[in-house]
This record gives structure tokens, C-alpha cells and sequence, in this order.
């Protein structure tokens, strides 16, 4: 069998590489999960989404009985703490809630699951067992009931972030305290009061620090070093970067993971998301709610969003984009669903749909690819029916079952003249011209087009199923 073509942007290098698999056997990624303490913003959604479409790749590429996806739960944090005492519930109800509502939401995204979602707090003996090699290596000292990670005590610390010493003190965000060594040195492992979950360890009763958490789960389920490993790009310092310090200095290696690949930030609206600015949204709301464009937003739309953009570029999440994403999608499904009722989805993907993603997941490129098969549907080649219901499937864009739905007569919308007409609606209805209005809103719902009127004045529209 000859090797897959593949090629990842590794941000340890800089640089697009051929992803060659330590063992094609046993192809191994990793990703940072949630905290558990609140509903994941969509932000959050980004990597999720990103990582499960390259664990898609993989499986196709190498089989699926060959891809080990691990994507963490982190289920003690200080913030986890400060959350269940503010609703005056015990850590364990508020993880398992919050954590119920994440993996609802990443399904409803079309999200496979993680061959393996290991928790930290299953992990503790992992943790303490790294941390003692650290400290007989030198790479670490107890202080105070804390044990500390010495920065110096690795001379290539910072290559991942390429970070000036400066920049790097400067975001660290690691503690002034007396007993510390040097000022880049982090937390492994602190104390716990009696109010606070805690473990016995060598160092007394404490938990651990964020950074560990990582380094033991991965060790774990992985190994000392393995072949993937991805994030948010708000990763890379200090939590990546400490996760490399801790585990190549406890296992004496020279990486951690062969390859590392981040995403792009996401904003909203053309903002920086955040609960001060109004416009912090969580994947449930979108889900559940009309709080975001006056709609509730599928999943399979809020992932076509998400993918219309590469993958380490930011991302301007809008209600714009979403109408445009739920137009297109519709449009495909219309089509995809005259393939004789969905059977065809279990088909392979087409070919320049698995190109383009083995080039750095470029899955502008794979849309593309969608958009040319929907075109020569459109003049009758059924086998372009059955192709693009399978590729919907790959892409995690739809399910067989879905695809199974009984369809109704492909409409084909003019969507320049629907934009048009409804321009033209809502100025007659800002002359008080209600005639006008009506036979303008009797000719686009001719169009097979539904409308909706918003409070903001505004109106959307979607291809009618």
C-alpha cells in the first residue's frame, strides 16, 4: 500500500511539512479539551471542529482501526472551584453537568468522538510520577508545599513560541511568590485548603497545575512522544510550551509531538469575543436559541461556517456567514438527497476533496470541490448525486440518516434575484406601500423561499424544504 500524500503547517518548524507517522499503524493525536466549568463558547467550538475533520483525514488515509484521537476533559481548575462554590454545588455535579452539555454540542457539530476523553482527575498518579522524575532531574524543586518547574533548567524553553525572554515573563501569567526560583517558573503542583479537592502526594495534600495535566494524560494514552498535537493558536504560550518543558525533560526527548498545528483566533461580528463587549455566545445558544441573527442555528450550518475559512486564519464569526452557510448547505442537501435516499453516502470521498485536505486541510478548496459536483448534479449526472451525499458524510456536514430523509423537488434559487426582491420588499413596506409588499413577498415564496421578518428590521431568507 503506498503511503498517503500528506502535508500539515507544523508550528514548531514553521513551516508545511510531509506528515510522516512515527508507526502508520498506530497514527496518534492530540488535542486540548474543555474545562468543564461553564457551556464552551464558540471559540472553543473552532478546534473541535478543525481537529475531528483532520481525525477524519487520518482515518481515511490510514484506516480507521489505525488513528488514536485523545481530547482531554480538564475537571479540576481553580475556576471549577470559584464556579460550583458560586451556585453552591459539590465540583463532581458541576463537572458532570457541564461536560454532559459539551459533548451534546460537539455532536450536534458533527463531531466524532475521541477514541479516548480522559479525565484529569483520573490522572493524578500520572501527574505525581512526572513530577518526581522532574525533581530527580533537576528540572524541578519543591518549595513551600508547591513544586515548581525551573525554566533554566531547559536551554531550548521558547521554541515553540519563538518568544523573546521579555514577552514571555510578560504572558506567562505565573505567579510572584517568594519561594520561587526564577520568575518564568511554573506551577506543577500547590497546595489545597480544606474547602479545595486535593490528593495525598510527596508534597502534602494539593492538586495540580494546569500545564501537567496534559503532559500525564498524553503520556498515557499516547506515549512518551507521539505524532500529533493541536490546539487553539492561544495555546501555544504558556500551555503548550510547558506542556513541551515537562515532558521532553522527563522523558529525555527532543519533541514531545512531531507536529504541532493550532488554529486561528475567532472573533465576532468583527470584535474580539468577550462578555464585556455583549457579544460572548456559547455553542448551546446558537443551538438553542434566536439570541445570535435571530435564529437558531443547526449544527451541520455552524460547521460549514467554521469551514469555509482555512483552519490557522482567523475567522469573523457573523450572522451573515451563517445565512450563507445555511443556503449553501441546503441547496447540497436538496441535491445529495436524490441519491437514491442516502445510500450512496457510504461511498468514499472524491478524490480532490481528499487532496485538498491532505494539503494542510484546506477545506475552502474541498468546498470547492462540493460546489463543482453540485453544479454537474444540476445537469442530471446522478453518479455527481451519489458523490456529493458521500462527501457531505466525510466532511461531518451530514449523516446518512439525514441523507435518507425524503426529499422534496430540487428548486434551484436566484439568489442575486431573491436579495433583489426582498430589497425592493422592505422599501415598499418603508413606504407604508403594503400592496406592493405583499405581491413582492406572493413572488419570492413562489421561488420556493421562505422569509422571515426580524425585529431589527432586517429579513432572512432559506430554500424551503
Amino acid at each position: 500500500m503506498p503511503t498517503p500524500s500528506l502535508r500539515l503547517y507544523n508550528t514548531l518548524t514553521r513551516t508545511k511539512e510531509d506528515f510522516v507517522p512515527i508507526d502508520a499503524a498506530n497514527v496518534r493525536m492530540y488535542v486540548c479539551g474543555p474545562t468543564v466549568y461553564d457551556y464552551a463558547h464558540i471559540g472553543n467550538a473552532r478546534p473541535v471542529i478543525v481537529f475531528d475533520v483532520l481525525y477524519r483525514l487520518l482515518r481515511h488515509l490510514y484506516g480507521e482501526s489505525h488513528v488514536k484521537y485523545v481530547r482531554n476533559i480538564t475537571d479540576v481548575d481553580d475556576k471549577i472551584n470559584a464556579r460550583a462554590a458560586e451556585r453552591g454545588i459539590s465540583i463532581r455535579e458541576l463537572t458532570e453537568q457541564t461536560n454532559e452539555i459539551f459533548q451534546a454540542d460537539v455532536k450536534a457539530l458533527g463531531c466524532l468522538e475521541p477514541d479516548v476523553q480522559p479525565r484529569a482527575t483520573e490522572h493524578i498518579a500520572e501527574m505525581i510520577a512526572i513530577i518526581e522524575r522532574l525533581i530527580a532531574g533537576g528540572h524541578a524543586y519543591a518549595a513551600d508545599g508547591h513544586v515548581l518547574f525551573s525554566v533554566p533548567s531547559m536551554p531550548e524553553y521558547g521554541r515553540l513560541s519563538r518568544r523573546p525572554l521579555d514577552e514571555m515573563i510578560a504572558g506567562a501569567r505565573v505567579d510572584v511568590a517568594p519561594y520561587k526560583k526564577g520568575d518564568m517558573d511554573f506551577v506543577l503542583w500547590k497546595p489545597s485548603s480544606a474547602s479545595e479537592p486535593g490528593w495525598d502526594s510527596p508534597w502534602g495534600r494539593g492538586r495540580p497545575g494546569w500545564h501537567i495535566e496534559c503532559s500525564a494524560m498524553s503520556w498515557k494514552h499516547l506515549g512518551e512522544v507521539f505524532d500529533i498535537h493541536g490546539g487553539g493558536i492561544d495555546l501555544v504560550f504558556p500551555h503548550h510550551e510547558n506542556e513541551i518543558a515537562q515532558s521532553r525533560c522527563c522523558f529525555d526527548t527532543q519533541v514531545m509531538a512531531n507536529v504541532w498545528m493550532h488554529n486561528g483566533f475567532l472573533q465576532v461580528e468583527g470584535e474580539k469575543m468577550s462578555k464585556s463587549a455583549g457579544n460572548f455566545v456559547t455553542i448551546n445558544e446558537l443551538l438553542h436559541t434566536e439570541r445570535f441573527g435571530g435564529h437558531v442555528w443547526s449544527g451541520p450550518v455552524l460547521r460549514l461556517a467554521m469551514l469555509r475559512t482555512h483552519y490557522r486564519q482567523p475567522i469573523d464569526f457573523t450572522a451573515k456567514a451563517l445565512e450563507e452557510a445555511r443556503r449553501k448547505l441546503d441547496t447540497w442537501m436538496r441535491a445529495a438527497r436524490l441519491a437514491l435516499d442516502g445510500e450512496a453516502a457510504s461511498q468514499a470521498p472524491s478524490d480532490d476533496v481528499v487532496a485538498a485536505l491532505s494539503d494542510d486541510l484546506n477545506t475552502h478548496a474541498a468546498l470547492t470541490s462540493l460546489d463543482r459536483l453540485f453544479n454537474t448534479a444540476g445537469e442530471g449526472q446522478d453518479d455527481a448525486h451519489r458523490q456529493l451525499a458521500a462527501n457531505l458524510v466525510f466532511l461531518g456536514l451530514a449523516s446518512r440518516s439525514e441523507l435518507k430523509k425524503p426529499h422534496v423537488e430540487f428548486v434551484s434559487v436566484d439568489a442575486d434575484k431573491v436579495e433583489t426582491l426582498i430589497a425592493a420588499r422592505l422599501a415598499a413596506r418603508a413606504a407604508k406601500n403594503w400592496p406592493e409588499s405583499d405581491r413582492l413577498r406572493d413572488e419570492i415564496v413562489a421561488m420556493g423561499v421562505t422569509i422571515k421578518d426580524n425585529k431589527d428590521g432586517t429579513t432572512t431568507w432559506e430554500v424551503k424544504r
